[in-house]
């Protein structure tokens, strides 16, 4: 279970600040509970929207001094990077257009940065803020939530052991119905999610697809070599996709098949991967996440449960409550951040960081998630032609 280290209870408290997640916002606010979870960092400055009344609105419910409330990322990251108390890091919250200036802005000024979901437009924008990150020797994180489950991480440990065997297909799959009518016309969420010049390229691809491509990577440690896409716009009028299926092919040559949806009625957030190997099978499902299934040739299927169950010691780390309390969504974001504001204190006192230590999604994986989605939309444009990565 995790437990607060020596170092942890003497360590005064970060601070950062937040840049999106004002009056109106959904992700916003999970990421703020989630840091708050363990008490790591505390919230001092924000850019909150793209009107000082409204940033005001929701520093002044936060608590937040007037004078650490700002007109735009840019004065914040310049101000915040020359007060001697300035914030540790900045928590990057906008819609997906912004999350390219945004960071470069705090990277730039040397503040470390937490980044929703997906990184950024195009490749060269990823990689770039992956380059000035590394120059500067700064901690730079993407939330891909799902990374951050005890039982995510134990099967991860299965199958780097070889618990499975090699594996021969990959099955991943990420339902939901939110989007089965127009709901753009009257919900936020969905208005910008559904707008190119806010979104992108895409929609169900980036939104929920990108989550796929990052689990079965941070399982399995495949890389895709190759991929058919096809991406569907079912709603009519709908300007992006919000149906996705994906043929994958690895680079050790196993297969897999993607399917991403915001159409599927009866769903809500049905994430699930099946992991197929030549010894075994690896089940997870988001919605019943405290629970592991792993199948074998020759013995009978086993299923692990969080909490009761022994996990893979780094995985064990991560349960926080007895078996029977669930664990959910805010504790996945929580260990999260946690892990990183505590690379990010172990860096700020000289200390060498090990794998283990920066067990969070990094900007290469914002970068491979980026090249994801494009060799999507290329493969979609080409009527599913096969793409390489």
């Amino acid at each position: 279970m995790i437990e607060g280290s020596a170092a942890d209870r003497n360590q005064k408290r970060l601070t950062y600040g937040m840049v999106g997640g004002g009056p109106g916002a959904f992700i916003g606010d999970v990421h703020r509970k989630a840091i708050n979870l363990d008490g790591l960092a505390t919230i001092a400055a924000g850019c909150f929207s793209r009107t000082i009344e409204k940033t005001r609105e929701t520093g002044f419910a936060l608590g937040i001094d007037q004078d650490r409330l700002y007109d735009s990322y840019q004065q914040m990251a310049e101000k915040e990077s020359k007060r001697k108390d300035g914030i540790d890091f900045a928590v990057v919250v906008t819609p997906n257009a912004a999350h390219y200036e945004v960071v470069k802005a705090f990277l730039t000024a040397g503040i470390p940065v937490v980044c929703d979901k997906p990184f950024t437009f195009e490749v060269e924008e990823a990689e770039e803020l992956d380059s000035i990150a590394e120059k500067k020797g700064l901690l730079l994180a993407l939330t891909y939530t799902y990374t951050g489950y005890p039982a995510v991480k134990h099967a991860r440990e299965l199958v780097a052991s070889g618990e499975i065997g090699e594996i021969r297909f990959v099955n991943a799959e990420y339902p939901q119905e939110w989007l089965a009518t127009p709901a753009e016309k009257e919900n936020k969420q969905a208005s910008w999610r559904s707008d190119p010049a806010q979104s992108g390229k895409v929609n169900c691809t980036g939104d929920i697809g990108s989550h796929v491509e990052n689990l079965v990577s941070y399982i399995t440690g495949l890389r895709i070599a190759r991929l058919s896409a096809r991406l569907d716009r079912i709603v009519e009028g709908r300007k992006l996709d919000d149906n996705t299926t994906i043929m994958v092919e690895y680079g050790n040559g196993s297969r897999g098949l993607y399917w991403a949806s915001q159409i599927a009625i009866g769903y809500d957030n049905a994430l699930r991967v099946r992991i197929f190997g030549s010894k075994g099978t690896i089940q997870w499902s988001q919605e019943d996440p405290n629970y592991l299934t792993v199948s074998y040739l020759d013995r009978p299927t086993m299923r692990v449960s969080r909490g009761r169950d022994p996990l893979a010691p780094h995985a064990q780390g991560y349960s926080r409550i007895p078996a029977g309390h669930p664990e959910g969504y805010f504790e996945a974001f929580a260990n999260i951040y946690r892990t990183f504001i505590n690379a990010l204190i172990k860096q700020k006192q000289g200390k060498e960081l090990t794998e283990e230590d920066l067990d969070f999604p990094s900007a290469k994986m914002g970068v491979d998630g980026v090249k994801f989605i494009g060799a999507c939309v290329e493969s979609s444009d080409k009527d599913s032609a096969w793409v390489q990565l």
